[in-house]
């Protein structure tokens, strides 16, 4: 009989696998033991062995997918079974494991007949929901033709990804003057800046809503534009419409807006915002510091775009201005003129335009990410932090490794003296060995020690057990091998499983100072720095002097202030003194 094979749960914290590699095709042959797949799961890459004797009959996951735990990724049977109803019946298990459906036959058999009578009554009040809209909207209309009203509807724009509303920062206009289509109605002020605002309607500004200083929502009415003595009355009652329905209104009046333009009177010049140019050349002509007065524009009706902007050479019109000067003021002194002239002269020349182009590249979140993102939100956010930090004379430290290396069966690094330091440590001050679990507080009596490593997709934490009782040639060969491990994708689920204090060690990077976020289940995290060359005060003299700073987080609800300072006190007396290490 056909056997349905399985997502295989392969750590606690596994949710969901990435099928990395079929080690196996449909119509093989396969014995138990054979390794069918590669998976990848939020700590490594494992191999995934077959219990089942067959041929492979059926793939149900495609190289490089996820699927969550327990869900089906193959069939194994006999050489030409039918493998549907192995399939048939997977699929009826899922919601069983879901729990939509009851564990006894009897009881799933009423739940689908509720399901089946309940599913006519949802679908009828749908229908009828859906019936009752249109009749609503129907309703709602107002007696008047919205589409024969010349006027056009100017909304809040959404200016930036995360705007929500704006703020009405200046108006340039008032309600009676003549627009054009490219003119800056208002200056918004957003999220992120302050920016224009253009109506891309030309006619008269009939309406203004929120005045100079208010907010207003994104695609909310802000003004309206059209022919000047017409009633927007049934325009402002539609404040709620959508923003589709406005835009169909004004393309219907589009010709009468554009027989409003032709008695357009002549704007004002006072400022750049009554000049004609896409708002593309006004914002290259801010960030240049170009006055737009002093553009001519090469697009229809003298209107600036990009390319005037980006061509304009403001030392070609130095020589004008210097000649309009001279001869406005024939009659001024020649002495007057002089400054004026040095002062030109000695204007720097502009700095060429440089345009860079944004790239970037998306890649798919690793189950390993996707974890990490999952557990340390999860501890960051549910366990109040605290941090303690303690400096630590490590010149005895320095000593103590280069005379010990000297005869040790393997080179002893200065993480292994923290780690070794720690275990001590943490025996004499339980409530850092210690877990919070919702009604009570775990003590944990034995001495597991996590230690943090980096991996090509993030970061592994494999565990020294029993720190306390090793020496440090053992705990230094267990941590260079689960190193080794970990970049390979070989560790287990039982290397990593199972700390009560954790080390994040930063300081081959030359980290000064840092913080960590606690592993959980754990109380406390230990950062530790790179040892720094600096000057030290010893016996009244300044000297040089090996310095190692360290912060100890810690979770408030098991652990408090005192606690954490005592503990950092005990671990740096030890490293201060490394022979206590030793006894």
């Amino acid at each position: 009989m056909a056997e349905v094979i399985k997502m295989p749960k392969m750590s606690d914290t596994m949710t969901e696998g990435v099928l990395a590699k079929w080690h196996k095709k449909v119509g093989d042959k396969v014995k138990s033991g054979d390794v069918l797949a590669e998976i990848e799961t939020d700590k490594a890459t494992m191999d995934f062995e077959s219990y089942s004797d067959g041929t492979l009959l059926y793939i149900g996951i495609e190289e490089g997918k996820a699927v969550p735990v327990d869900a089906m990724i193959a069939v194994i049977g006999a050489e030409g079974e039918d493998y549907r109803a192995a399939l048939d019946a997977s699929a009826a298990e899922a919601p069983k494991a879901d729990g939509e459906v009851a564990a006894d036959s009897g009881s799933s058999t009423k739940e689908a007949a509720t399901a089946k009578t309940a599913a006519p009554d949802e679908e009828k009040k749908d229908k009828a929901t859906e019936d009752k809209k249109p009749q609503r909207a129907v309703e709602a209309k107002p007696k008047v033709d919205k589409s024969s009203i010349p006027a056009t509807v100017i909304r809040m724009p959404a200016l930036s990804d995360t705007m929500t509303e704006g703020v009405i920062n200046k108006w340039n206009f008032k309600v009676g003057d003549t627009v054009k289509s490219d003119d800056s109605l208002a200056d918004v002020e957003t999220d992120k800046a302050t920016m224009e605002v253009v109506g891309y309607e030309a006619g008269t500004l009939l309406y203004i809503g929120p005045k100079e200083g208010e907010a207003a929502k994104v695609n909310g009415i802000i003004a309206i534009v059209g022919k000047a003595g017409t009633d927007i009355t049934p325009l402002l009652e539609e404040d709620e419409a959508p923003a589709a329905e406005v835009a169909a209104e004004s393309s219907s009046s589009t010709e009468e807006v554009e027989t409003a333009s032709d008695t357009t009177s002549v704007e004002s010049v006072e400022d750049d915002s009554r000049i004609k140019a896409s708002p593309l050349a006004r914002k290259i002509a801010k960030e240049k510091g170009i006055n737009l007065k002093d553009i001519k524009g090469s697009a229809e009706g003298g209107r600036i775009i990009k390319k005037d902007v980006e061509e304009y050479v403001p030392a070609a019109k130095q020589p004008v201005a210097a000649e309009s000067s001279s001869s406005s003021k024939e009659a001024a002194p020649a002495t007057t003129s002089q400054p004026a002239t040095a002062t030109a002269t000695a204007t720097p020349p502009p700095l060429p335009a440089y345009t860079g182009e944004e790239k970037f590249t998306e890649k798919p979140v690793s189950q390993m990410r996707k974890v990490i993102a999952k557990r340390l939100s999860e501890s960051l956010f549910t366990a109040p932090h605290f941090y303690v930090t303690m400096s630590i004379d490590m010149d005895e430290a320095v000593k103590a490794r280069t005379r010990i290396n000297e005869v040790a069966p393997v080179k002893i690094s200065f993480n292994d003296f923290v780690l070794k330091a720690c275990a001590v440590a943490l025996k004499q001050h339980p409530a850092i060995n210690s877990s919070y679990l919702g009604d009570k507080i775990r003590y944990n009596e034995h001495i597991n020690i996590g230690v943090a490593v980096a991996v090509e997709d993030g970061l592994l934490v494999p565990v020294v057990r029993f720190a306390d009782g090793k020496s440090l040639s053992r705990i230094s060969a267990e941590v260079k091998d689960f190193a080794q491990r970990a970049k390979a994708k070989k560790l287990q689920p039982s290397d990593w499983e199972g700390s009560t204090f954790t080390i994040s060690n930063l300081g081959m990077f030359g980290v000064d100072e840092f913080t960590a976020i606690i592993n959980t289940p754990d109380a406390c995290i230990l950062a530790v720095s790179g040892i720094q060359q600096v000057p030290v005060v010893k016996n009244g003299a300044v000297v040089p002097g090996n310095v190692m700073k360290v912060t100890l987080s810690c979770d408030h609800r098991v652990v408090d202030g005192a606690t954490g300072a005592a503990f950092l006190q005990t671990l740096k007396s030890l490293l201060e003194e490394p022979v206590r290490l030793l006894i």
